[in-house]
């Protein structure tokens, strides 16, 4: 599948994913094709990096999907906004992009079917299928990679001065124990808004 960081860090957040796809059993390597698996979006809080895990499938379809909503309804900025966006996002998959919103008979919700962490000068956030939505304080990860990502990102927090250091920890770590994780990687990182009120 995938591994997919966020990390905050003194005034910086950066998110990173591993760059190789899989199709059962062959692999998709970087070299091949370019897997990137977090893309940019614009809003009127500024810009967000969306990075994803789960079916190849759902990469362009978020992509599309984000990138032709109105800037008004696409916020990002606060865990309510990510979720009323992600709401307001899911009809919209089901009715143009033809989303199966099904996985077991007992779902309380309909599912998106996707996993996503959001990285903005606001915070780290993740948003799962039922889009329930969590704000990290510190780091996260998800994809197949994750526990190996969240391990090593643990024992580098508090030696490692910025984001984009524990991020590469993360994502080496997920490259190097998860047969469905490889680098290159992709890495992006930003300012808090913190950050950028202090200069």
């Amino acid at each position: 599948m995938t591994t997919v960081v966020v990390v905050k860090k003194a005034g910086q957040i950066a998110i990173a994913a591993d760059t190789l796809v899989t199709f059962g059993d062959t692999r998709l390597a970087h070299r091949y094709e370019d897997n990137t698996k977090i893309f940019k979006v614009e809003t009127d809080d500024g810009p967000s990096y969306i990075g994803m895990a789960g079916t190849v499938a759902h990469f362009p379809v978020l992509r599309k999907a984000m990138g032709s909503m109105p800037r008004e309804i696409l916020r990002l900025g606060s865990k309510d906004d990510v979720f009323d966006t992600f709401t307001k996002l899911h009809p919209y998959l089901k009715d143009n992009f033809f989303l199966q919103t099904k996985e077991e008979d007992s779902d309380p919700y309909e599912s998106s079917q996707f996993s996503v962490v959001i990285a903005n000068a606001s915070g780290i956030y993740g948003l799962y299928s039922y889009r329930e939505v969590f704000e990290f304080k510190e780091f996260w990860g998800i994809g197949s990679g994750r526990s190996f990502a969240l391990g090593a990102m643990h024992a580098a927090y508090s030696r490692a001065k910025t984001a984009r250091e524990i991020a590469e920890a993360g994502i080496a770590a997920g490259c190097e124990f998860d047969r469905n994780s490889e680098l290159p990687c992709d890495i992006f990182t930003l300012k808090t808004k913190e950050a950028k009120e202090a200069k």
